[in-house]
Formats: C-alpha cells, sequence, structure tokens
C-alpha cells in the first residue's frame, strides 16, 4: 500500500470512476486501499454536486457512500481557511483540507492550483492526475 494522503480534485475524480477510462486506476486504487483519500464536508458535497449533475444523482450518491464506507479515507472539516488561491477561491477548501490533514498530495489538472509552486508555507505538492497515475503504476 503507497503511505500517500492525497486530496483529489473533483475533475480527477469524475474521469477516474469510469471503468473505461484512462485515469480508473485512481478509483480502483482507492477502492483496493492503496492511499488515503483526505476529504472535508465541503469536498464530499461538492463531489456528490458536480458528479451527479455530470451523471446522475444515484451514481453520485453511491461514489460518495462509498467513499464515506472506506477504512481509507480521513476526513476533518478544517477550521483554518488559508485562502490562497484567489483566482476560484472555491478551490480553497482542497488547500485547506490537505494542509489539515498533511496530505502528501494535491491530485488536480486545473491551473488555478499552480499558484501553491510559489507559495514556501504552507508548501502543499500539487501533481496532475497523469503523474499520479504514474506513481500508482510504479508501486504496483
Amino acid at each position: 500500500m503507497l503511505s500517500n494522503k492525497i486530496v483529489l480534485d473533483t475533475n480527477c475524480l469524475l474521469v477516474s470512476i469510469s471503468k473505461y477510462g484512462e485515469a480508473y486506476p485512481v478509483w480502483r486504487g482507492f477502492l483496493d486501499g492503496r492511499y488515503t483519500l483526505c476529504v472535508s464536508t465541503e469536498i464530499l458535497e461538492e463531489y456528490e454536486e458536480i458528479i451527479g449533475s455530470m451523471t446522475t444523482p444515484d451514481i453520485a450518491r453511491n461514489v460518495v457512500d462509498a467513499i464515506l464506507k472506506r477504512k481509507n479515507v480521513e476526513r476533518i472539516d478544517p477550521y483554518f481557511h488559508w485562502h490562497l488561491i484567489t483566482a476560484d477561491p472555491d478551490d480553497n477548501k482542497f488547500v485547506d483540507c490537505a494542509f489539515a490533514t498533511g496530505a502528501t498530495y494535491i491530485v488536480s489538472d486545473d491551473s488555478h492550483f499552480n499558484v501553491l509552486k510559489d507559495i514556501t508555507f504552507p508548501q502543499l505538492l500539487v501533481l496532475k492526475l497523469k503523474e499520479f497515475l504514474e506513481i500508482l503504476q510504479k508501486e504496483e
């Protein structure tokens, strides 16, 4: 099992839940307990909202239920909010969760997270989905 704790951006989760997609190993890796998924209530609500709007509400509920039932999930509701991403403040929920849980990575293809490269504290590492897939494949 990977010792990595990650925060997974909603769009990355969305593209990983289809077993026919390139990114499916990310979802499969989660289900197999290969990493710990860090989430907050805000993140879970966004997962359900976005997945439900892109698929069906039933699929969204099933995904969130699957997340909540796993032992390799760390739930936290951050008390401190860093407000580091100004271009899309809604993305800060992922940053705050990553910092509060001590996550190894934020996995996102969203360019708004690029601002984190220039911030020395809190230092948070952002990986593209493809980079995280490569890590999972190396650890098989």
